[in-house]
């Protein structure tokens, strides 16, 4: 099997040969969720495709050759502001989001990371951090805060391929007037009586969102380690800082050697807010629509390039897999073909993945036997038909709130309100089957049924949220 991996690295601009530091050996860092609210298929996208990868350098090394942490943010401004607009205690705020991210996990078939640091864990590698960062010059203390001095990092904005000038202040960025460059960000800060805070050598407080990945990142692969993946949102300012911060306090020329972000994720070509109304939440579609199908709908496009969330797309990846599901059976792990992984190899190219398997059920639903076997591992693969048919097949059915009798039976009384000519009380059926998930087609004078996907939204919210995870603070 030829192992060589290609990725696009956002840090040189360019796609690359994938070369780990240490040979036959990966470690991985992707920034987990900050846990102040429910997550989205936004933040769905990159759980998906970051699990892709690990199957792959899995695949590739060895099972037990690759290191993959992913991170949960559970102190930020974001989650002190969700704890007290919820009047909710903050430990069990976070503790609840982020069980209900694991369900969510679960229910998209992504892999346990071998690591899942939680932030208020490494509290004391943040203080430490921050001192050699003060004791080096790349930091100031003022008023009780440590900021980090972006001047003194001269390859700040490499990542993101903008000089300091070009970067705005503002947007992005807290505007202070304790800085003494707008785009210098936070380490540390003071934290009132009423909020979470630890005590450090520059009072009570708590430490800045840039500071946690960095110091989790180290304790468990190193101050230089070969992958760093996040969506597109976070390349500026997130990850430009952790650069920064990291080379700094460490004294070494690089953090990670390749970085990879996911693209944005539209809702009907709209940005999602929740202003408008259009966040898709995963905890509601757990509801209604199998974890395979969003898993499959993910995968359809690149993942550097956008993904608009639509009705369509969801209702192609229910078809697609209910085709494939014809030809499952259980199947052993083994080495793949090398003309069937090759998309996967030149970029995580899923596209190129799937139509490759598209063309292998073809042939595997016409008797190929051997084209059956590949189909079938590389399904799973990208971690898709690892249930058996009756759990998909009935997945759909518990979600349905009537029963199969039911819909015969109004499926005859809309025939004969057509024969009669009423067509408005056909239309009223129709309808009435369609709100309870159910979807009909007329073909060859016959009236096809089956269980429908269905897209839901949150309701609209008077405060609109950034899609960022970025904390007031930073």
């Amino acid at each position: 099997m030829n192992k060589q991996l290609n990725i696009f690295n956002t840090f040189s601009g360019k796609k690359e040969k994938f070369i780990p530091i240490n040979t036959g050996k990966v470690g991985m860092y992707v920034c987990g969720p900050t846990v102040y609210d429910f997550p989205h298929i936004g933040n769905a996208r990159p759980l998906v495709v970051f699990d892709v990868l690990f199957r792959l350098l899995k695949k590739l090394n060895g099972n037990d050759k690759v290191t993959y942490v992913r991170n949960i943010t559970d102190i930020d401004d974001k989650i002190i502001e969700a704890s007290k607009n919820k009047k909710i205690p903050i430990d069990k705020l976070t503790n609840d989001i982020t069980k209900n991210f694991h369900e969510d996990c679960k229910y998209l078939n992504c892999l346990k990371p071998n690591f899942e640091p939680r932030a208020t864990e490494h509290i004391k590698g943040m203080i430490t951090m921050t001192e050699n960062l003060l004791n080096n010059k790349h930091a100031y203390e003022k008023d009780k805060h440590v900021y980090f001095s972006v001047n003194s990092f001269k390859s700040y904005g490499k990542l993101s391929n903008k000089k300091p000038g070009e970067l705005e202040a503002g947007s992005r960025v807290e505007i202070s007037k304790l800085k003494k460059n707008p785009l210098d960000f936070v380490l540390w800060k003071p934290s009132s009586t009423d909020d979470p805070g630890w005590d450090s050598p520059w009072g009570r407080g708590r430490p800045g969102w840039h500071l946690e990945c960095s110091v989790m990142s180290e304790k468990y692969l190193g101050k230089n380690f070969d992958i760093h993946g996040g969506g597109l949102d976070l390349v500026f300012p997130h990850h430009e800082n952790e650069i920064a911060q990291s080379c700094c306090a460490n004294e070494t020329d690089k953090f990670a050697n390749y970085w990879l972000h996911n693209g944005y994720v539209t809702y009907n070509k709209e940005k999602m807010s929740k202003s408008l109304g259009n966040i898709v939440t995963m905890q509601k579609m757990k509801n209604k629509i199998n974890g395979q199908v969003i898993r499959l709908a993910l995968l359809s496009s690149h993942y550097k390039q956008p993904l608009d969330w639509n009705e369509k797309l969801v209702n192609e990846s229910q078809s697609t897999l209910d085709k494939w599901y014809s030809l499952y059976e259980p199947v052993k792990e083994s080495n793949l073909d090398d003309n069937l992984v090759s998309p996967l190899l030149e970029d995580l190219n899923t596209p190129g993945f799937i139509s490759k398997l598209h063309l292998l059920y073809e042939k595997a639903s016409k008797g190929d036997k051997s084209s059956k076997k590949l189909f079938l591992e590389g399904c799973k693969l990208i971690g898709l038909m690892e249930e058996n048919k009756e759990p998909w097949k009935n997945f759909k059915k518990t979600k349905i709130n009537i029963d199969e009798n039911t819909i015969e039976i109004k499926i005859k009384e809309r025939e004969n309100a057509r024969k009669k000519g009423n067509y408005k009380l056909a239309d009223d059926i129709r309808k009435e089957l369609e709100d309870n998930g159910i979807s009909i087609e007329d073909k060859n004078n016959k009236t096809i049924w089956k269980y429908k996907c269905c897209l839901l939204y949150t309701s609209p919210s008077p405060r609109d949220v950034e899609e960022s995870r970025m904390p007031s603070s930073a």
